[in-house]
């Protein structure tokens, strides 16, 4: 399992399973999607603007920026793998999402493993041992798995050591709304030349079957960007998207009360079953350790019960004693509670 939301290979004579291995916003997509969709139909006969220009004044009015800071691809993993096309070394802290290693990796590039703290945080010693001149450092904000969000002062002094060595630092965001809107680390930057954040419509959208990735950097870098990016990599109707999700407040602020709320259930519940250990949370998943039992036997007694949840082992630099969960649905997130009781 080296992603979650792979149902299919799980699903046995056409059972329904509750897919709790993929962080998907468990609302769905914004409502009048549908329509927008639809109506966009005839837009499938051309190419999409090869500039992009109305999808990026769209997504550059909803990130507060210039249309010319901004960069798209397919998913946020394109963004991700482009950008690393452009370094020669990358560095990574451990654990972290699967592609920050494997993309850099296909690519042809050196990948240096630097391992996060016991309390799963970005040790500054051995960043500022290990970086060099034009490397590329890349930090899940919140990570994935571990579901921690980088904090404001850390941020400064990480952007800082990498101005310092004339590196450069991507953030990868794509879970950056279902966060308390404590910071905005495009507003921290704006003037920043060394930085790009990705986010995404995948996640807190809904949206992940659309592949619509989103970035922000300087003009300069943007430049650099799409010298090397696929001409028409991002798809009509993610265009379409556009025009609807980003203006829907109600929805985003729907989302992050509705997500909060299940959160705090889920943590408050499975926080007091004495097998595991659960890590605090600031998005949609949880991080848990299993003091009981490993991954494999808990996934096939979650799965007789209709429950798909991630194994994290393949994640580098956890274990087998480790799982990860989403936050669904009320319905669904007292389900799951009621299984891991039941395995005690």
């Amino acid at each position: 399992m080296i992603h979650g939301g792979d149902t299919i290979s799980y699903m046995a004579d056409g059972a329904d399973i509750i897919d709790f291995s993929s962080n998907i916003n468990p609302l769905g997509p914004p409502a009048g999607l549908k329509e927008v969709l639809i109506k966009s139909y005839d837009e499938l006969i051309s190419y999409p603007d090869i500039k992009y220009r109305e999808l990026r004044e769209n997504i550059s009015a909803y990130l507060g920026c210039h249309s010319d800071e901004v960069m798209t691809g397919n998913g946020a993993l394109e963004i991700i793998n482009n950008v690393s096309l452009l370094f020669k070394r990358v560095v990574v802290f451990t654990p972290c999402f699967i592609e920050y290693i494997k993309r850099p990796e296909i690519l042809g590039r050196e990948v240096v493993r630097l391992r996060l703290d016991n309390d799963f945080k970005i040790d500054l010693g051995e960043l500022n041992k290990a970086l060099k001149e034009g490397d590329l450092l890349i930090l899940g904000n919140p990570n994935n798995p571990t579901a921690k969000r980088i904090p404001e002062d850390m941020l400064y002094k990480i952007q800082s050591i990498t101005k310092e060595r004339n590196a450069f630092l991507l953030l990868d965001e794509a879970f950056y709304e279902f966060c308390p809107f404590d910071y905005d680390s495009i507003k921290l930057f704006h003037n920043a030349q060394n930085v790009c954040i990705i986010r995404a419509a995948t996640k807190f959208f809904a949206l992940p079957g659309i592949r619509l990735g989103y970035a922000y950097a300087k003009g300069d870098f943007v430049k650099r960007y799409n010298e090397i990016e696929s001409p028409w990599s991002v798809n009509s109707f993610a265009n379409a998207a556009a025009r609807n999700i980003f203006k829907d407040v109600r929805y985003i602020e729907n989302t992050r009360e509705y997500i909060k709320k299940e959160r705090e259930f889920l943590l408050t519940e499975l926080s007091g079953i004495d097998y595991l250990k659960v890590f605090d949370s600031q998005v949609n998943f949880i991080l848990i350790k299993l003091l009981k039992y490993d991954e494999d036997i808990l996934f096939d007694k979650f799965l007789k019960n209709g429950i798909l949840i991630r194994k994290a082992s393949s994640f580098e630099g956890l274990d087998k004693s480790y799982i990860r969960i989403a936050v669904k649905d009320h319905d669904s997130n007292k389900r799951i509670v009621n299984c891991f009781k039941e395995c005690v």
